[in-house]
Formats: C-alpha cells, sequence, structure tokens
C-alpha cells in the first residue's frame, strides 16, 4: 500500500449514514475511541469525553465563527441568480475577498454585482487560482452585519435538508467572524459539559483558524505529495502559547478538538514541541509520515474519503489504525461528517 497514493484513502460510505441534520441535543452524539497505545477501541456517547480527560490535561478549542457566506447576486439589468460563497477576506485595501462563483462565466473580471437588493455591491477584481474569484465589495454599513441579513449559512453539498436553526451550525463558543464552514468537531460540546470538563481541572484554551477554501476543494492530485493546501489564517495569541507550553512541560496532555485546532497548533510550534506566538497564514498538510510536535489528542469527527482531513488522522492514528476504525464505524452504523458523530485518538 502505497500511502502517497490518494486512491489509499478511499472506502465504502452508505450515503445513507451522511448525517443530514443535527441531533436534537448536541453532546448526545456518539463516540469511537481508540487508545494508540493499546489499539483498543471503546464505543459510547460524546459526554463520555469527560471519562478520558484527566486534571492537568488541555483542551484547545478553534473559537473562529462562520458567517452566512453564501449570497445571492444579479448583475445590473439581467434577471438571474448568482451564486457566491466568501472563502476568505484577502489582506488588500478595502473589502475585499476571495469568492466561489457559479456560474463563472457571468463573473468575468471588471463585472458589477448587486446584492441583497442593493444593499451591497461587488465588483470583480480579477480570476484566482482554481477559478476563484476576488471580489471587492462596498456598502454603506459594516460588511459583516450586512452579510447577516442577506446571506445563508454555507452547508457542505452533502448535505441536502435544510438547515432550520443556523445557529446549529455555529459552536456554542464561536467567537470571531470570518469562517466559510464550521470546525466541526466543536459541535458536539454544550456549555454544560464544557463547564463539567472545567471543574474536573483541565484547562480549555482558545486558537482561531478561519476555515477556507480547503473545506470546499477536494485533492485533485493523484500523489500526495504534489497536493497544494491553500492557506487559512490562524491565530495563537502570546499568553495561550505561554499558558499551552507551561501545560505540556508538568505533563499535561495537549488535545486539539477539531482538525483546524490540531493544525494550527502544528503550524505554530517548532521541532522541539515549543508553541510560539502567531498570526498570519498556513497551508500546513499533515499526512502520514508527518511528525505531530505538540498534539497528544485529538477529537475529531469522521471524515471523507480521499480528503486532507482523514489523511491526517491517518498520520496521527497510524493509516493502518485508521482504516481499521473507519470500517468498524461503518459496520456500527455511525453518522458521518459535518454533522455526524465524534472519534476520540488518544
Amino acid at each position: 500500500m502505497d500511502l502517497m497514493e490518494l486512491s489509499s484513502y478511499r472506502y465504502d460510505l452508505p450515503e445513507e449514514l451522511i448525517a443530514q441534520t443535527p441531533l436534537a441535543l448536541r453532546s448526545s452524539s456518539r463516540l469511537l475511541s481508540f487508545d494508540r497505545e493499546s489499539g483498543q477501541v471503546k464505543h459510547g456517547t460524546f459526554t463520555d469525553i469527560e471519562g478520558f480527560l484527566k486534571p492537568g490535561d488541555c483542551l484547545v478549542l478553534n473559537d473562529t465563527r462562520v458567517i452566512p457566506a453564501r449570497l445571492w447576486a444579479h448583475r445590473e439589468g439581467k434577471e438571474e441568480e448568482i451564486e457566491i460563497v466568501l472563502l476568505s477576506q484577502e489582506k488588500n485595501e478595502g473589502i475585499v475577498w476571495k469568492c466561489l462563483t457559479r456560474p463563472g462565466k457571468k463573473t468575468k473580471p471588471g463585472t458589477e454585482l448587486i446584492l441583497g437588493g442593493g444593499r451591497l455591491k461587488g465588483t470583480v477584481t480579477e480570476i484566482a487560482e482554481e477559478g476563484t474569484r476576488l471580489i471587492r465589495f462596498s456598502c454603506d454599513r459594516p460588511f459583516l452585519e450586512v452579510i447577516e441579513e442577506i446571506g445563508l449559512m454555507p452547508l457542505p453539498p452533502y448535505i441536502k435538508e435544510r438547515l432550520e436553526d443556523k445557529d446549529r451550525y455555529q459552536t456554542v463558543y464561536a467567537n470571531e467572524k470570518g469562517s466559510a464552514a464550521a470546525p466541526t468537531a466543536g459541535l458536539h460540546f454544550t456549555p454544560e459539559l464544557l463547564k463539567r470538563i472545567e471543574d474536573k481541572g483541565v484547562h480549555i484554551e482558545k486558537v482561531l483558524l478561519h476555515v477556507g477554501l480547503g473545506t470546499f476543494r477536494p485533492v485533485k492530485e493523484t500523489n500526495l505529495r504534489n497536493h497544494k493546501m491553500h492557506s487559512e489564517y490562524i491565530r495563537v495569541s502570546a499568553e495561550s502559547a505561554e499558558r499551552i507550553n507551561k501545560i505540556k512541560a508538568e505533563g499535561g496532555r495537549i488535545i486539539a478538538v477539531g482538525t483546524t485546532s490540531c493544525r494550527t497548533l502544528e503550524s505554530a510550534a517548532d521541532e522541539n514541541g515549543i508553541l510560539h506566538p502567531y498570526e498570519g497564514m498556513t497551508d500546513i498538510f499533515l499526512y502520514p509520515g508527518k511528525k505531530f510536535h505538540i498534539l497528544d489528542g485529538l477529537i475529531t469527527n469522521f471524515h471523507l474519503p480521499e480528503s486532507t482531513l482523514i489523511m491526517l488522522v491517518s498520520a496521527f492514528a497510524g493509516y493502518e489504525n485508521t482504516m481499521r476504525i473507519y470500517k468498524e464505524a461503518v459496520e456500527m452504523r455511525y453518522r458521518f461528517f459535518s454533522f455526524g458523530d465524534a472519534m476520540l485518538i488518544l
């Protein structure tokens, strides 16, 4: 088995196991736990997570907040619908976002767009990588305030059912607006569960990664070495870096909630396992053969076949282990993907 071959990360998933809606109670999802040392797999519910955590451990959360980034536009004098998905804000002057647009033939450079009945206007400035567009927006009020009024949550394409409560595609600790998709491993937590975990003596730290284009793009290269991750904005504060380093030095385990928290930590860590303050972009790609310098544990959902996320899990848990776990999860009818069940790897 060549672990650099994309086809190595395929698995059979019945379509009915793709979760279409969130459960009534966030923390009632199932939990599969895997011990990397013993190879033992256990099955339970997400609230069992408390029993796996020890005083002195540290849970690291990504407190990004999803914006309703799915918009509809039209050109002046045209009756049409042009779909726009905001991916990431550019650092140019003004309000410039990298976007997915459909149909692309209607968003050539120079195209003027009207959104929300004129509450927002945009100009396509250029075509960027993989057909994305840079669009410069203008409005009379704060941009994100207008987006909250006119946009919809950009649910992944495998979710076909309407989301009745858009807050269910936010973590309960979501804070800083900027993501085009939710860090879904965190969707299982409730405020009550987090408080019980904290009361147990587990530290909770927050980092930031604004989820962008990588979430929407499949891996196309057959050899993983040729795949390039799209950059996403991350931030680790000096205070968080200092506290996490102290916890690790004292023997506490650093457990990332989600692949986004994991990628943020590993992007800001050096080879000696020291976490540094960082604010900027990351395109880190973790797959079998790559080393983890900070991570001791990972809470994550079950991911798409041939995705960079299942490759990250394979790097941390081991390829053979990961494929065995996924096979068992399918056989036991776990729910998969964004609104699905969870896995804990320690």
